[in-house]
């Protein structure tokens, strides 16, 4: 005779107002009991479920995020999580045993919270697989075609599905009566309510995660049957993740900007999520304004950046606003960037200082050299096109036309004078551009006056009366070097000496030469200063 073994598991959450088993000694949560032990049940059959009491032992309310098993055989049948405790509340969930093999497992059960003073809880779990003891005609399996399944990164508000299959491995048909998903963002479809699965025969199922917030989260789809392994439970993993744009600056102003000039500023768009950012559209609105070095779609990686630039050109002095759009996969999209800037007139103008220079007196057959500077004081570029000097004796340096001064640029060239004639003389610097205040003019002035000659006298007092002449020596340190500045020996003591030169000191020393033309040593030294 075919006996059916009729198997009936009842699962539920119970919430318990008080403490209703001890509570282990991690503070903040309490597991009743802390360990499991099923002892013998048959391979491929499911134990009586053993239930399980979570307690907030802490004062401030915790959240039961998750909780799993590290291994199959020890499956967790929990409501759907987070579960909120207040302080002093409980929560149940059950465990069953299900040994594959006859084999002994020993397993641990991980509760985790969202407290990290308070942090997880551990249970032990043990059972021993025991072979049938008698074969029986019929068997009755669910075999799901995957264990478990990782949607691995998904972005929030989108969602990722994978199918699979259950399938009757057994040899008697199956009445499958439930099949129900578990853990945050996770779903089950293809299940139209009950289904009887002859041997052999599959269910085709969906499961799909639709992640709600970012983190990683589990979960599992479990499907409850008449067959001897019911529930067969296949394992849900997946993390949502979720991109953020920010921009910097988060507005631009260009200020005053010149008409007919283009000012750019740089603008940065950065990454501060856990998903690739997706730019897909930058509009533009706003007279003058322009965007360049972006290249859509633009995709910025988890932490990263990129920069394009924008800029303003006013066509006429007003003032203009507008703003830049960004369109892309964030919360927050679209972004709105602010833009705003004011024309200006264009102003040529240069300025020149000194505005006049004067050289003085000077030798002629002299010369010398004063610097003037040109400055572009307008807010726009200005061209010069000459630069000449009128006056005798006045010349300016070369300079390579047409010369450009950008807004706030300067440039210098030197005024030389070189008097080839007595009296006062006049003269003036024109400088010649596209301002509106050319021609610039320089005045110059200076004096043209005959060369002045000086001379230093000396004389001497011979050491003996019986010399034959001396020779005068020069230099221009103190104590030498001296150089000879008479060309033959000079027979009487005294001497005139014509080569010096204005501004300069000079020091001198003498020797004396008896009648054979030797010479003595140095006379004391004697200094004189050119005026």
């Amino acid at each position: 005779m075919i006996k059916t073994h009729l198997v009936c598991l009842c699962i539920g959450l119970f919430l318990i107002g008080s403490l209703l088993f001890a509570v282990p000694a991690r503070a903040g949560i309490g597991v009743a009991p802390t360990a499991l032990s099923f002892g013998s049940v048959t391979v491929n059959t499911t134990s009586t479920g053993a239930t399980v009491v979570i307690t907030n032992t802490a004062r401030q309310n915790i959240t039961i995020q998750q909780i799993s098993s590290n291994l199959p055989e020890f499956i967790v049948i929990s409501p759907a999580l987070p579960v909120s405790l207040n302080s002093n509340a409980s929560a149940s969930f059950q465990v069953v045993f299900k040994p594959d093999a006859a084999l002994t497992f020993n397993g641990r059960i991980v509760i985790n919270t969202n407290r990290k003073n308070v942090g997880s809880a551990t249970l032990s779990v043990s059972g021993t697989g025991a072979p049938s003891s008698s074969s029986p005609a019929q068997s009755y399996l669910l075999s799901p075609s995957l264990s478990g399944l990782t949607f691995g990164n998904t972005l929030v508000g989108s969602s990722a599905s994978q199918a699979f299959a259950i399938t009757n491995t057994g040899t008697g048909s199956v009445n499958i009566s439930q099949v129900a998903a578990a853990g945050t963002g996770f779903s089950v479809t293809g299940f139209p309510g009950a289904v009887t699965l002859s041997a052999g025969q599959s269910l085709p199922l969906t499961a799909k995660f639709s992640p709600l917030a970012t983190g990683a989260v589990s979960g599992n789809i479990s499907v409850v049957s008449t067959a001897t392994n019911s529930p067969a439970v296949v394992s849900l993993s997946g993390t949502g993740v979720q991109p953020q744009i920010t921009v910097i600056p988060t507005s631009i102003s260009f200020g005053n900007v010149t008409v007919g000039v283009t000012n750019t500023q740089t603008l940065t768009i950065r990454n501060s999520g856990t998903a690739t950012l997706s730019v897909t559209q930058a509009s533009l609105a706003g007279t003058g304004f322009s965007t360049s070095g972006l290249a859509l779609p633009l995709s910025v990686a988890p932490g990263g950046s990129a920069s394009f630039n924008v800029g303003f050109a006013p066509a006429s002095a007003s003032t203009f606003s507008g703003n830049i759009t960004l369109i892309s996969n964030t919360p927050n999209s679209p972004l709105v960037v602010p833009l705003g800037g004011t024309g200006i007139s264009s102003i040529l103008q240069l300025s020149v200082s000194p505005a006049s220079l004067a050289f003085g007196s000077l030798a002629t057959g002299t010369s010398a050299s004063q610097s003037v500077t040109i400055s572009n004081t307008g807010n726009s570029s200005v061209s010069i096109s000459q630069i000449s000097a009128t006056g005798a004796g006045f010349t300016t340096s070369s300079i390579a036309m047409p010369l450009s001064l950008a807004a706030g640029q300067s440039t210098s060239f030197s005024v030389t004078f070189a008097p080839a004639s007595t009296g006062n003389l006049a003269g003036s610097v024109t400088v010649v551009s596209n301002a509106a205040n050319s021609p610039l003019a320089v005045a110059l002035s200076g004096i043209g006056a005959l060369p002045v000659s000086y001379t230093v006298s000396l004389n001497w007092t011979p050491g003996s009366s019986t010399y034959s002449g001396f020779n005068v020596y020069r230099g221009t340190i103190s104590g030498g070097p001296y150089t000879r500045v008479d060309s033959s020996m000079i027979p009487t003591t005294s001497y005139t000496d014509a080569g010096v030169a204005s501004g300069q000191t000079y020091f001198y020393v003498a020797t004396e030469l008896d009648s054979t033309g030797t010479e003595s040593g140095y006379s004391s030294e004697v200094s004189a200063t050119i005026p």
